[in-house]
């Protein structure tokens, strides 16, 4: 049984712009856990596996972020993930961090680069787990299949449909049963997060052409059959990205942190306290 539970730990913290929400566990230095963009996601859902591991040794703050799970929904003008690192920053601020580890997967890796970018002090460590933000593949067509399914199921969520996206977010799919695919589509149903985002700017900060400037130590981690950001991206990140170390997990997919969770809580422990 898991020491952490979503009720016991919900919080809710108000920022300039909007009401965050977020879950916060342990004790120690302070990471902030940001999860990916798919529809029905939050930092629960994503990062369920991994936090009573990670809390063992530090205090952890996993976020809803902007038009995800019960944080605020807010219509974006600007780059999504340019924004959400603005947010980050504010709940920081209103929480009382100065500066944090981040563990961010897929768009929240992106969240992530931009607060080390734009917000370098603030920023220790980073574990990035094929993160967004690195380009497009050079040997996969875009719109991968993923990113097309993404926008199916984001106009129409259903369980099928919601089927169909987790089997390209992970290597072995066994796990999806009815109950989780149901929860997952309701939570992709939020009207006001789904209107606020159609309102929204699509436009995309080429994290790639900062990447050299980003201070931070990092950890990239991907699983060698990803479907959702090809391991060639993050080939091309850890070549550029001055103070890297990379691990690639086989027979996985886009969420190495829930598909080997009891080696990824071990490899990002020896990361935050050793690397």
């Amino acid at each position: 049984m898991n020491k952490y539970t979503p009720s016991a730990t919900s919080k809710h913290v108000k920022t300039p712009e909007l009401e965050m929400h977020y879950h916060e566990a342990g004790q120690g230095e302070p990471v902030i856990v940001l999860h990916g963009g798919g529809p029905g996601a939050s930092g629960w859902a994503n990062f369920h596996r991994n936090i009573d591991a990670l809390a063992q040794h530090y205090r952890l703050y996993v976020l809803d972020q902007p038009n995800f799970g019960k944080s605020g929904s807010v219509i974006i003008r600007e780059p999504r993930s340019q924004f959400q690192a603005r947010v980050v920053r504010d709940v920081m601020d209103a929480l009382g961090i100065p500066k944090a580890h981040f563990l961010g997967n897929s768009m929240g890796g992106a969240t992530s680069i931009n607060v080390a970018l734009d917000y370098p002090d603030r920023v220790g460590k980073m574990i990035l787990v094929s993160p967004g933000g690195g380009g497009r593949s050079i040997f996969s067509a875009y719109p991968y299949e993923h990113t097309k399914v993404i926008r199916q199921v984001a106009a129409n969520p259903t369980p099928e449909g919601m089927r169909r996206l987790m089997e390209l977010v992970v290597y072995d799919s066994t796990f999806l049963t009815d109950a989780f695919l149901a929860e997952r589509t309701k939570d992709g149903l939020h009207q006001a997060h789904r209107e606020a985002a159609r309102q929204s700017s699509t436009e995309d900060r080429d994290l790639m052409a900062e990447l050299h400037r980003v201070r931070a130590r990092t950890l990239l981690i991907w699983g060698r059959e990803d479907r959702a950001v090809p391991l060639d991206v993050g080939i091309r990140m850890f070549a550029a990205l001055s103070d890297c170390r990379m691990h690639v997990f086989s027979q996985c997919s886009h969420w190495p942190q829930f598909e080997h969770a009891d080696a990824f809580n071990r490899l990002a422990l020896d990361f935050l306290g050793n690397a």
